[in-house]
């Protein structure tokens, strides 16, 4: 039986289902409000303005439950007192709907116990239709910066939820609901915190490492240097409340009623979305990056691409470079002992300024130096960049496979793209991001990634994230800015009740 997964119609009418739901129980539930206060056998209830009545006094231990009814709109204070002591104060709104509302304009009453469920219920309907898009998009193609966004919103839009989860056992108002998705993200960067310092820590230990094998520069402090700004953002918000709340200012953080405090408030929750939305996106690129880095293609190769990198000054290969040919030279043999299929290698990359040759011929010299025959070898040696690597070696490909149909007499068989299967084999680090070079070609391809030293590869998966942050940037910054304003238009809200 085929499922249905939510459509952006079905995710709109289930928003406006839900409100609607929401308005109701308020309406129908919230014209009486039962409040527990303090006080012993004995209490005295005196209410300033009529706008609501006392309808119910229920005592238990130690506690009275105070029941109140709407008479018409209007604010009133309550005063509770035990004896002569006036043990509560209570501040109740009623609206010209007759609903109670308790502390704020906006605040808790008796219906609003469904509020947390309607959140919860569609962020469950926004996430059954992500994770829905996300599973088939990646059996479409698993290579798409898109995949690594949307895994991204998952895990933001999935703490959010869970965030929502205590509230559903406790009555809230539309202030509190709206206090908790506003709190959200700093809730999610204060949990993620300890782990974000510690893994700080290590990239700045493992680029210590790189720095001495590699050379200082910039390129190999990338680690480093968003550990400490991720850290700092998360640590900043916090930090300029506490300033505020001991050192006079323009700002005075105790005046609830003043505007300034909600504009910082927006400043501080900005900054926590922005961390929390990176948060996310890293998370989801180093998911993506080890998923990639680990995956082992079918065993129907027809070709393998090796993506070049620098050479030896004698023209031999370097660690790096040594590491991907042999990966490819294990996988053939691996494929060829499973299937009897054999592959042809295709060694790629031209010839730098400061090499004796080409690193698509210093690849070949390699695999005929450990006895891969000279035809199963077709050298690639014009590229300059791993875009230029795919491009160039699929080229090729369909030369020989055209070349190959011809001597046949057939245009049938392997000479049909969609029929050529191709590999390539790079570094674990590189895999995903050549991957969505090939795919961005319309190049179908499944990658291998060779391993490398811990230090390199700790600071290549960050560089890799900021490769896939730049290439979506400005859907990002979208995304971003509508967090950014859903934000600031729920702080609105909440300035507006605190006013009333």
């Amino acid at each position: 039986m085929k499922t249905h997964f939510p459509t952006n119609k079905f995710l709109l009418l289930a928003g406006i289902f839900l409100i609607l739901a929401c308005a109701a129980s308020i309406y129908l539930l919230g014209r009486t409000f039962t409040i527990e206060v303090e006080g012993g056998p004995e209490i005295r209830v005196e209410i300033e303005h009529d706008c609501v009545r006392l309808m119910k006094d229920e005592p238990g231990e130690g506690v009275h439950y105070l029941t109140f009814a709407s008479v018409h709109s209007g604010k009133t204070f309550v005063d509770v007192y035990s004896g002569d002591k006036l043990t509560q104060m209570l501040v109740l709104f009623v609206h010209s709907t007759g609903v109670i509302t308790y502390d704020t304009y906006f605040g808790t009453n008796a219906g609003s116990r469904i509020i947390p469920v309607a959140i919860i219920l569609f962020l469950a309907l926004l996430l059954w239709r992500l994770i829905n898009d996300y599973r088939k998009d990646i059996r479409v193609d698993f290579y798409q910066h898109k995949n690594v966004r949307n895994l991204g919103l998952i895990i933001f839009l999935f703490s959010l939820m869970l965030s929502q989860i205590p509230y559903v056992f406790r009555s809230m108002g539309l202030e509190e609901a709206v206090r908790s998705i506003i709190n959200s993200a700093n809730t999610f960067a204060i949990l993620v915190f300890p782990a974000a310092f510690i893994a700080f820590l290590l990239v700045t230990v493992s680029n210590i490492q790189l720095m001495r094998k590699e050379g200082r520069t910039w390129r190999n402090m990338l680690g480093a240097m968003l550990g400490i700004l991720l850290c700092v953002m998360t640590v900043f918000p916090d930090v300029l409340e506490y300033y505020l709340q001991h050192h006079q200012t323009v700002i005075d953080v105790h005046n609830e009623k003043g505007i300034l405090t909600y504009v910082l408030i927006a400043v501080q929750e900005t900054i926590f979305i922005i961390v929390t939305y990176l948060e996310c996106i890293l998370i989801s690129s180093i998911i993506h990056a080890v998923r990639a880095a680990k995956h082992v293609p079918s065993f129907d190769q027809d070709y393998m691409l090796i993506l070049g990198c620098q050479i030896q000054d004698d023209g031999s290969l370097t660690n790096l470079l040594k590491g991907r040919a042999d990966k490819a030279i294990r996988f053939a043999r691996q494929q060829e002992e499973k299937t009897g299929k054999k592959l042809v290698f295709v060694p790629s990359g031209g010839q730098g300024s400061d090499e004796v040759m080409s690193e698509g011929e210093a690849i070949r010299n390699y695999l005929v130096s450990v006895g891969i025959p000279e035809e199963q070898i077709l050298v690639e040696d014009q590229s300059k960049n791993t875009y230029e690597n795919l491009r160039n070696s699929a080229a090729l490909i369909r030369k020989r496979q055209e070349s190959l149909a011809g001597n046949a007499g057939s245009s049938a068989g392997t000479s049909s793209k969609d029929a050529i299967k191709i590999a390539f084999s790079t570094t674990n680090y590189h895999v995903f991001r050549s991957g969505i070079l090939a795919s961005e070609q319309g190049i179908h391809a499944e990658g291998i990634g060779a391993r490398t030293k811990s230090y390199f590869w700790i600071n290549a998966f960050i560089r890799e994230f900021i490769a896939n942050m730049y290439a979506e940037y400005k859907t990002h910054i979208k995304v971003l800015l509508t967090l950014v304003l859903l934000i600031i238009v729920l702080i609105g809200l909440v300035y507006i009740s605190i006013l009333l």
